[in-house]
């Protein structure tokens, strides 16, 4: 029963993880960018959420939504302010770049409302369902379900729609999207606003579930989230569902072993396994660069 109840609680976790990756693996797929700030723009969309509660009276649904859209808005403003100068730029300038954004963010929000940390409110109730003897919370099914929800919704975007193909397009071959008259500008701003969204989400969940906020929140989330990324192989969008999965899961595991002091350990473990075994995770292939 305990076993199962921490596979609950990992899968849970492993959802929120799965969110925060998918925008990593979207934008690195796209323009070839790690973009350290998305952890920090996942951030934000927890504080907006929290504050469409406290302050404006909306429910988790209107603050999910309202802190998607605030999301995808600000994460199009970062694209085109600090990222879309550089697309011809050496990676490592790029690289640089998007550390000094997070650092931007997270000290811009520390200068605007304070670093002291903040309590969600508890917008479920307290009742559980007993499943093979475990207790599964509202919360979890709910924050489950909404995963599931927006991570479908990501597919039919990406393979049924315009904008979708033009992504694909424009991740497969630029200059032969550019010819064949797709605006690369725009599908990467749509990029970056599907995977702000997203993180946004996130943000609005882990809140609910873990209930403490703070200016710094989205460093390591950001980090795991990256490492899950790697490890379903990173532009590849399925794989950043099931690596996030798996990392939520192992995570959870390690904890109920007694070892939860090396829960944040057990990432980097799994990173440095990856890189070392198969570098192109779980669901990448190797291929050839030419340099």
């Amino acid at each position: 029963m305990e076993w199962i109840q921490q596979l609950i609680n990992g899968i849970s976790l492993g959802s929120i993880y799965a969110l925060i990756a998918l925008g990593y693996t979207m934008v690195y797929g796209i323009i070839k960018l790690i973009n350290f700030a998305h952890g920090d723009v996942f951030m934000v969309g927890s504080f907006i959420g929290f504050y469409s509660i406290t302050v404006f009276g909306l429910g988790f649904f209107p603050a999910l939504i309202l802190s998607m859209a605030a999301c995808a808005l600000f994460g199009v403003i970062i694209e085109r302010i600090a990222y879309k100068r550089l697309r011809n730029a050496t990676r490592i300038a790029a690289l640089i770049t998007a550390i000094g954004v997070s650092l931007l963010i997270e000290y811009g929000v520390i200068y605007i409302r304070g670093a002291q940390p903040e309590a969600y409110p508890d917008v479920f109730s307290n009742r559980s369902f007993a499943f093979l003897g475990a207790q599964i919370s509202i919360q979890s099914i709910l924050i489950l379900s909404v995963s599931v929800v927006l991570m479908i919704l990501l597919q039919f975007i990406v393979h049924k729609t315009k904008t979708g193909k033009a992504m694909r397009a424009v991740s497969h071959d630029t200059e032969a999207a550019k010819l064949m008259g797709i605006n690369v500008d725009n599908t990467i701003s749509a990029t970056f606003a599907i995977g702000s969204a997203l993180a946004g989400a996130a943000g609005v969940i882990f809140g609910v579930y873990y209930t403490k906020i703070d200016p710094l929140m989205g460093v390591i989330p950001g980090v795991k989230a990256f490492v899950a990324a790697v490890l379903g192989g990173i532009g590849i969008i399925p794989g950043a569902m099931v690596g996030g999965l798996v990392l939520g899961v192992v995570e959870t595991i390690v904890s109920a072993l007694g070892f939860s002091l090396w829960r944040d350990a057990a990432a980097f473990i799994i990173l440095i396994l990856i890189l070392i075994f198969r570098p192109s995770g779980i669901f990448g292939k190797n291929t050839r660069e030419k340099v």
